[in-house]
C-alpha cells in the first residue's frame, strides 16, 4: 500500500540530479532523470490516484539556494508531498571553488526548510540522501565532507518522521560489481541506470 494519497501533489526539489535538463519555461516538464521515472512508474501503477508530480530542481543548487526560492518553488505550490534531494553541491563547492558549507549550517538550513513545510502546508516529506561514487582520487577526499552531511539528513529524516531514500549505500553496493562509472560517469550525476536506481529506491520508500 503506497503512502501517496489520491490527488496528491508531489514536488521534487533539489539540484542538477533532480533538474535533469527540465524545460523551466513550463512548470509541467519533469526532465529526463529520476523525477520523470518516478512519475512514469507511479502513474502507470496507480492511475486511480490521479497524482500530480512537479519538478523544481535547479542545477548547481545548494541548500542555501533552496532556501532563497522555497516560497515560490515549494510552499506556493500547495504540495501534499515534498521530496528533498540536496547536498552534493554543498560538498563539491568546497573542493572546486574553495566555497565550503559546514555541516552545521547545512543541517540548520535544511531544518528550516522542512519546518516551513510542516508549519505552512499539510504536506508530508521524503528525504533523499546525497551520494558520491568516486571515479578519481580527488573525489575520494570528498567523503570527509559529505559523510557528516549524510548523517545530518538521516537525523532530519528521523526528526521529521519522513520516509528516507538511502542512496549512498545503494550506489556503493551497486558499484561493487560494475565499477562506479556505470552508475555515475562523473561520480555525481547518474547514468540512465543510476537514475533508475534512484527512482526505484524512491518508490520503495513510499511503498509503491
Amino acid at each position: 500500500m503506497t503512502l501517496i494519497e489520491e490527488n496528491a501533489v508531489v514536488v521534487f526539489q533539489g539540484d542538477s540530479i533532480t533538474d535533469a535538463g527540465r524545460n523551466r519555461e513550463t512548470g509541467a516538464d519533469l526532465g529526463w532523470g529520476y523525477a520523470n521515472l518516478v512519475t512514469s512508474l507511479f502513474t502507470n501503477q496507480y492511475p486511480q490516484k490521479r497524482a500530480q508530480f512537479l519538478n523544481r530542481g535547479i542545477s548547481g543548487d545548494r541548500v542555501v539556494d533552496l532556501e532563497r526560492r522555497w516560497e515560490a518553488d515549494c510552499l506556493a505550490l500547495a504540495p501534499t508531498w515534498v521530496s528533498v534531494y540536496i547536498g552534493i553541491n554543498d560538498t563539491w563547492r568546497r573542493y572546486d571553488s574553495n566555497n565550503p558549507l559546514g555541516t552545521e549550517e547545512y543541517a540548520e538550513t535544511y531544518r528550516r526548510l522542512l519546518t516551513q513545510v510542516k508549519e505552512r502546508t499539510s504536506a508530508n516529506l521524503i528525504l533523499v540522501e546525497p551520494f558520491v561514487l568516486p571515479v578519481n582520487e580527488q573525489q575520494k577526499k570528498w567523503r570527509e565532507d559529505l559523510a557528516p552531511k549524510i548523517q545530518a539528513v538521516r537525523e532530519l529524516a528521523n526528526e521529521f518522521k519522513a520516509p528516507y531514500v538511502p542512496l549512498d549505500g545503494l550506489f556503493a553496493a551497486a558499484a561493487t560489481t560494475t565499477g562506479p562509472e556505470y552508475w555515475a560517469p562523473d561520480g555525481v550525476h547518474p547514468s540512465p541506470a543510476g537514475s533508475a536506481l534512484i527512482a526505484k529506491a524512491w518508490l520503495r520508500a513510499v511503498g509503491a
